[in-house]
């Protein structure tokens, strides 16, 4: 099967394997009780074997779909040679770990995320805890104690260091085509994404995506201005040529430089409104997260998820700091640490 250069919003989530260039397939796999609904793998076909660009989380149903579709272009888990893993979230790492351990393929990941995954691989869960505390969000707090027996929430997926760390900008050498691995942290500190120029293809992960904005920062190992990363980033791109995009959610075509320059208005306009959120009373994080609008459909906070509430109030916190960065806003802490916001 085909992808075509216009695809229905939410057909791309159907299951499958469709060739989206020569040699390269995108393979949709599922994510349960997760908005996403779905992650795209790409299986480059590579001198008799494949090199996987991100696994999937490591669940049942993703892995048999992941096996069927490799199965349809006449391949098997034993074909894939490495796993070129665009960041450590567990949609993306887990399912390459597990399979590692059966079939011995490698696994590459950006260097950035060494301090996150080690917080991972230790358990470090108090990261989190003292972020909200300091976010002003201590209903958050109480809401994950009632919901996880005053724990936050451990991952159940495996986790395990790579074979390679991927340290900077670095060409990885396939049989069949070079790809570049760029750093472009922001969604996390490590993220990379993967250009084929030769293709002009860009496996973007989910540092550009076609409909939704990602998540700035959800990681233990947080920097200190995630979103000012992101916009760098984004900008760093531009200075590449215009490529197809090749997203971890979504379907896939359209210019990468015409996402850019959406997502660069939308954080500008996101950080208006955050400062408007301090200029009518709101003072931390918290407090200006409850009076924005969430997703498309302009939610309200309180109509959210605890999940989504929480990635709410990080984001809210990255889009303020960016204006304090900038003189808009001025940062102070109270006695008891909570981080308060008022116009320069």
């Amino acid at each position: 099967m085909s992808d075509g250069a216009v695809e229905s919003r939410h057909a791309w989530v159907e299951p499958g394997v469709f060739e989206v260039a020569p040699g390269v397939h995108r393979i949709p796999l599922p994510l349960p009780n997760d908005g996403l609904r779905a992650v795209n793998v790409y299986a480059i076909e590579d001198g008799g074997g494949l090199v996987l660009v991100d696994s999937g989380w490591a669940l049942d149903e993703a892995r048999d779909q992941l096996e069927a579709a490799l199965g349809e272009i006449g391949y098997g888990f034993e074909d894939i040679r490495r796993f070129l893993v665009t960041h450590v979230h567990r949609d993306h790492y887990t399912l390459a770990v597990t399979l590692r351990r059966t079939f011995g393929s490698r696994i590459s990941l950006g260097a950035g995320e060494q301090p996150s995954l080690a917080a991972i691989l230790e358990g470090d869960q108090e990261r989190e805890a003292e972020r909200l505390r300091r976010w002003g969000a201590d209903d958050l707090l109480a809401k994950l104690a009632e919901a996880y027996g005053g724990k936050a929430p451990k991952s159940r997926s495996p986790y395990e260091l790579p074979d390679e760390w991927l340290d900077g900008k670095v060409e990885v050498p396939l049989e069949t085509r070079t790809l570049l691995a760029v750093p472009t942290p922001g969604h996390t500190a490590g993220h990379v994404v993967f250009l084929d120029s030769a293709s002009s293809l860009l496996f973007s992960g989910d540092h550009i995506l076609p409909h939704i904005t990602p998540s700035i920062g959800v990681e233990p190992a947080r920097p200190e201005l995630p979103l000012r990363d992101y916009l760098d980033s984004l900008r760093l791109m531009q200075s590449y040529p215009d490529m197809r995009l090749l997203p971890a959610h979504g379907p896939v075509g359209g210019s990468s430089h015409g996402r850019i320059v959406e997502l660069l208005q939308h954080h500008e306009e996101r950080l208006e409104q955050t400062a408007g959120a301090i200029r009518d009373g709101a003072g931390t994080a918290y407090e200006a997260a409850l009076k924005l609008g969430w997703t498309r459909r302009n939610r309200k906070f309180l109509d959210m998820d605890l999940f989504n509430q929480v990635l709410a109030v990080g984001e809210t916190n990255a889009h303020l700091d960016v204006l304090v960065a900038r003189g808009v806003l001025t940062a102070t802490a109270d006695e008891t640490g909570v981080r308060e916001y008022s116009l320069a």
